[in-house]
């Protein structure tokens, strides 16, 4: 396997135009200035998550394909972090359903290129105005089996939603055969400590089919 090349620390301070923090609220203002502009024409349109190292060909990736295929396919523009595994998954089974797939790349140490199934490509230097990007656009979050990043944008939405920061919105865990462990330590010692209530596990919603996540959005939008 060819080693993916990595951005040394001193590129990144170099590619920087200045490191001083009153001049870089420029950098960051254009960046959601551009993120907003492109993003605010897309339509509705669902975030999905998932591990950047699925290969593909694997259950899990061709699963990914066929969620966003059925996102796609119910009339939803489809927003990854534009990279390999399954955020490619899902671009490209957006694009089997004739719908646009968006994607938001960082620029991170290990270069992450995007895919070729991203038809609106936007590129960021900041975490955090990624994501923001990620649900101020989104009408449901989809979280495909992943790692660290993509735990970080689930608990991050249902956190949210919890403390009513922003509106209620579907937050659907794909994949119970991947995810049942964390299920269980959610339920059996979080909920029980005392540290989260018991309506705090209804803020998402678990499933194993590819239809049924975009069934979960379709209910979820006529009900409102």
């Amino acid at each position: 396997m060819v080693k993916k090349p990595c951005i040394q620390k001193s590129d990144l301070i170099k590619d920087d135009f200045t490191q001083e923090d009153p001049w870089r609220v420029f950098r960051i203002m254009s960046e959601f200035v551009e993120g907003f502009e492109v993003l605010s024409k897309i339509g509705k349109a669902v975030s999905i998550f998932g591990s950047a190292r699925t290969k593909p060909g694997t259950k899990f990736y061709k699963l990914g394909e066929e969620v966003a295929y059925h996102i796609a396919k119910a009339g939803y523009a489809v927003i990854t972090g534009s990279g390999p595994g399954m955020m490619e998954a899902a671009n490209k089974g957006t694009r089997r359903a004739g719908g646009h797939s968006v994607g938001l790349n960082i620029h991170i140490p290990c270069e992450q290129k995007p895919n070729s199934y991203v038809d609106t490509l936007l590129d960021f230097r900041y975490f955090f105005i990624r994501k923001v990007m990620f649900v101020k656009y989104a009408k449901a979050f989809v979280i495909l089996p992943g790692g660290y990043g993509t735990l970080d944008e689930f608990f991050e939405a249902i956190n949210l939603i919890q403390t009513e920061r922003i509106p209620r919105f579907p937050v659907v865990l794909f994949g119970s055969e991947y995810w049942g462990k964390m299920l269980e330590w959610l339920k059996d010692t979080v909920l029980k400590q005392g540290n989260i209530s018991k309506e705090d596990l209804d803020i998402f919603t678990v499933v194993d089919d590819p239809k049924e996540v975009a069934s979960v959005i379709k209910k979820f939008y006529a009900k409102s």
